[in-house]
């Protein structure tokens, strides 16, 4: 439990799935072994039997890690599992051969040793599914089931007792790459979500940054090739005496001058974000996510431009934690403005806090002490840490100092 707890909800499916297939065999082990020792009548069919179970408990265990190393081949991950695919495959042939040499019991029925099949090949024919193609294992696994049926109509079972087991046998191939294959395509599509939603961050981050460069080169692009010309051209009319590059040098200082001012603006357009935009931006990218937004904006139009540009840093940068250190399914951003407008308090809160998720206030990273110097000018505050029910609160508020 405490390996599961320390791990996000994406690793917490990934253990539950692998562990359940684990049990699998075991299940089907533990109600069969004691009805495969009863059925056996006298000394010789005792001991078939109890190697029967010894063999079938040994091929639950080395199946538990034969599993897990075909579940990470299957996954795109490094996984050595030669070894213990051989060592599971004898104890098939090994549990097979038991299964044949157990006597057939005296009434009619399917024979008590063929149920202990769903222990002993779910471990090799589980892997084997999860390495080959679906048609592969289709082809490989009913010439099988039909080779082994065939095998127990030559220990003296009748027709109708061969045809039995051999569709026995083929419901078991089928029930184990349903339960199996299933089990390794549901997880490698829970793998890509989480993959596609780190991704989705990065995107998001780059997009601003190529926004800012691009932003950039049209403002001085032009400027700076200007500047260069008609730096030139002074450099040439200084040579010749000419005062005409006085002029030349006037404008090249006009023009620089205007290329400062200009980046000034899309430097402060850039960090004076809007908080409207930020709030449905914030709702736009969360729902994309899969993430529930609910958002009460009570009065932002009413607030001077440095706090809302304040405010709409808080939420863009909540909006990133939430996808990037949670695993969440609800967010709130709650904003209100008290005391007729001198004291304002943005919430956010998230479920979905992971173990290690994020620092308590005063702990946090980069992000969050950038937020609280942006806040300080201000005179806000800002705190981050767990709230109610497991979830994780950031609250930023600004009070009269701000609103004058």
């Amino acid at each position: 439990m405490r390996t599961f707890r320390s791990r996000n909800k994406v690793g917490q499916i990934d253990l539950y799935i692998r562990w359940g297939l684990n049990v699998v065999p075991w299940f089907s082990f533990l109600i069969q072994a004691a009805a495969v020792v009863a059925n056996a009548d006298g000394s010789m069919s005792g001991r078939i039997a109890l190697a029967l179970v010894v063999a079938t408990a040994a091929q639950c265990w080395v199946g538990m890690g034969l599993l897990q190393r075909a579940l990470d081949r299957y996954l795109g991950k490094p996984a050595e599992l030669r070894r213990r695919m051989a060592c599971s495959m004898v104890l098939l042939a090994v549990t097979t051969g038991l299964i044949i040499a157990l006597p057939s019991p005296t009434e009619p029925g399917v024979h008590p040793g063929l149920m202990m099949t769903m222990s002993t090949a779910t471990p090799p024919l589980g892997a084997y599914c999860l390495l080959v193609r679906k048609r592969v294992y289709a082809v490989v696994t009913t010439v099988g089931s039909v080779l082994t049926a065939l095998l127990f109509g030559a220990t003296g079972a009748t027709a109708p007792e061969t045809v039995g087991d051999a569709v026995f046998l083929l419901f078991i191939c089928g029930w184990i790459v349903l339960v199996v294959r299933m089990s390794g395509w549901m997880l490698a599509i829970v793998w890509e979500v989480d993959a596609a939603r780190e991704i989705q961050a990065r995107l998001a981050v780059a997009e601003e940054r190529l926004r800012f460069s691009r932003d950039m080169h049209d403002v001085m692009g032009r400027n700076l090739a200007v500047i260069a010309l008609k730096s030139e051209l002074a450099v040439q009319l200084a040579r010749r005496g000419s005062e005409a590059a006085v002029d030349q040098m006037a404008e090249v200082q006009r023009i620089a001058q205007e290329s400062q001012r200009e980046v000034r603006e899309v430097v402060r357009g850039y960090r004076e974000a809007d908080l409207h935009t930020e709030l449905v931006g914030a709702r736009g990218v969360l729902g994309a996510a899969g993430i529930e937004c609910r958002i009460e904006d009570a009065g932002s139009d009413r607030l001077p431009v440095p706090v809302q540009s304040a405010l709409a840093w808080v939420v863009r940068e909540a909006t990133t934690n939430v996808l990037r250190h949670a695993e969440a399914t609800r967010c709130a951003v709650r904003l209100r403005v008290m005391d007729a407008g001198a004291r304002t308090v943005l919430v956010i809160e998230n479920d979905g806090v992971r173990p290690a998720g994020p620092a308590p206030a005063g702990k946090g990273g980069s992000g969050l002490a950038g937020l609280r110097e942006r806040l300080a000018v201000l005179g806000g505050t800002l705190t981050a840490g767990p709230g109610d029910r497991g979830t994780f609160r950031v609250t930023a508020e600004i009070g009269e100092a701000a609103a004058a």
